[in-house]
C-alpha cells in the first residue's frame, strides 16, 4: 500500500510539473534564432525557408492592398512612397538651376561652348596603356563604334603629355586613355582637347558584347541619340558636358540608337540600346552593347598634367562617403 501511495503521489507530482511547464511557454514563448542552430546546412536551410515565408506574407500583403484599392476605386488613399536613400538625398547648394544667368553665363563661356555653339565637330582618339591585352583591345574597339568619329590607336609606350600635341594638331577633341589591371580595364582618363578639362574615373563591372544575353546585332554608323540623366549638382552638369561633347549634335533618328549615362548615387551607368517600334503604343529596347560603370575620382582643369595640374575636384572617401545620403554629382 505505501509503495502504490507513493507512486501515486510521484505522478501527481509529474503531471504538476507538466501543468507548470505548460504555462510557462504560453506566458513567455522561446525565441527563436536561426544563428543559434550549429549545423551548416541545416542553419542554411532554415534561413532560406523563413526569407520565402516573409516573401509570401508581402505578396499576400501586397495582393490584399491592391484589392482594396479596387474596390474603393476614386476614393482610395494615395500611394506610400517607399524611402530611398536617393529621395531622402542631403541638399547640396551648388544644384544647378536651369533658368540661372550666372549658369547660363559659365555655359556661353566655357571649354565646351565651341561645341555647343556648333563651331567645333568632335573627333575622338581613343588609347590604351602600354601592352594592352585582348580584353581592353577589344573594350576600345567596340568604343569607337559606338563613339562616332573615334579612331583607335595604340600607345607605343609614348606619354601623354607627347600625345596631346599632336591631337590638337590633328584637330582631335578628345583624348580617352583605358588602363587596365590585370588584363581588366579599371580606369578611363578623358581629355577634352584643346584647354580641358581632364577627367579620371574608375572602370568597373565591364561587359563587352559577347559576354552579353540577348543583345542586338552590333551597331550601324548612325549618330545616336544622347541621354544624360541626373545631373544635377555643378559637377554633375560639368560632367554631363564632357559626357556630351564626345557625340555630334545632330543624331540620326533613322539607325534608332541612344547612348545612355545614367548618374546613380555617384555611379555613372553607361547603356547602349536600340529601340523598335513595335506598333503605334508599344515600343521595344534591345542592348547592343558594351556596358560598363564609371564612378568620377578627379576632375583636373586644362589637359593632363599629373605633376603641376591644378584640380578643381579630387574623391576623398572618408570625407564625402562618411554620409550615405550626400552625393556629389
Amino acid at each position: 500500500m505505501k509503495a502504490w501511495r507513493g507512486a501515486v503521489c510521484s505522478g501527481d507530482a509529474v503531471e504538476e510539473k507538466k501543468m507548470v511547464k505548460s504555462e510557462l511557454a504560453v506566458a513567455f514563448p522561446p525565441t527563436f534564432s536561426v544563428s543559434e542552430i550549429k549545423n551548416k546546412q541545416r542553419r542554411h536551410f532554415m534561413f532560406m525557408k523563413l526569407k520565402q515565408e516573409k516573401r509570401k506574407q508581402k505578396m499576400q500583403l501586397r495582393k490584399k492592398r491592391r484589392k482594396e484599392r479596387e474596390a474603393l476605386g476614386d476614393k482610395a488613399p494615395p500611394k506610400e512612397v517607399p524611402k530611398t536613400i536617393e529621395n531622402q538625398r542631403v541638399y547640396d547648394e551648388t544644384t544647378v538651376d536651369p533658368e540661372d544667368e550666372e549658369i547660363a553665363f559659365d555655359e556661353g563661356t566655357d571649354e565646351f561652348s565651341a561645341y555647343f555653339n556648333g563651331l567645333t565637330n568632335p573627333k575622338v582618339l581613343i588609347t590604351t596603356s602600354d601592352r594592352p591585352r585582348g580584353r581592353t583591345v577589344r573594350f576600345c574597339e567596340q568604343l569607337a563604334t559606338v563613339i562616332p568619329n573615334a579612331h583607335v590607336y595604340y600607345r607605343r609606350g609614348l606619354a601623354l603629355k607627347r600625345i596631346i600635341p599632336q591631337c590638337v594638331a590633328r584637330n582631335f577633341t578628345y583624348l580617352m586613355v583605358i588602363n587596365e589591371d590585370r588584363q581588366v580595364p579599371n580606369g578611363m582618363v578623358l581629355c577634352h582637347l584643346p584647354n580641358g578639362p581632364t577627367a579620371h574615373f574608375k572602370v568597373s563591372s565591364v561587359r563587352l558584347r559577347k559576354e552579353m544575353k540577348r543583345r542586338g546585332k552590333n551597331p550601324t554608323e548612325h549618330y545616336p541619340e544622347v541621354i544624360l540623366n541626373n545631373f544635377t549638382t555643378r559637377l554633375g552638369h560639368t560632367i554631363g558636358r564632357l559626357f556630351a561633347a564626345l557625340f555630334p549634335q545632330e543624331p540620326h533618328f533613322v539607325g534608332r540608337q541612344v547612348a545612355t549615362f545614367h548618374n546613380q548615387r555617384d555611379f555613372i551607368f553607361f547603356r547602349f540600346h536600340r529601340y523598335i517600334f513595335k506598333n503605334e503604343k508599344k515600343v521595344g529596347i534591345q542592348e547592343l552593347g558594351p556596358r560598363f560603370t564609371l564612378k568620377l575620382r578627379s576632375l583636373q582643369k586644362g589637359t593632363f598634367d599629373s605633376k603641376y595640374g591644378e584640380y578643381e575636384w579630387v574623391m576623398k572617401r572618408h570625407e564625402m562617403e562618411a554620409c550615405r545620403r550626400k552625393f556629389q554629382l
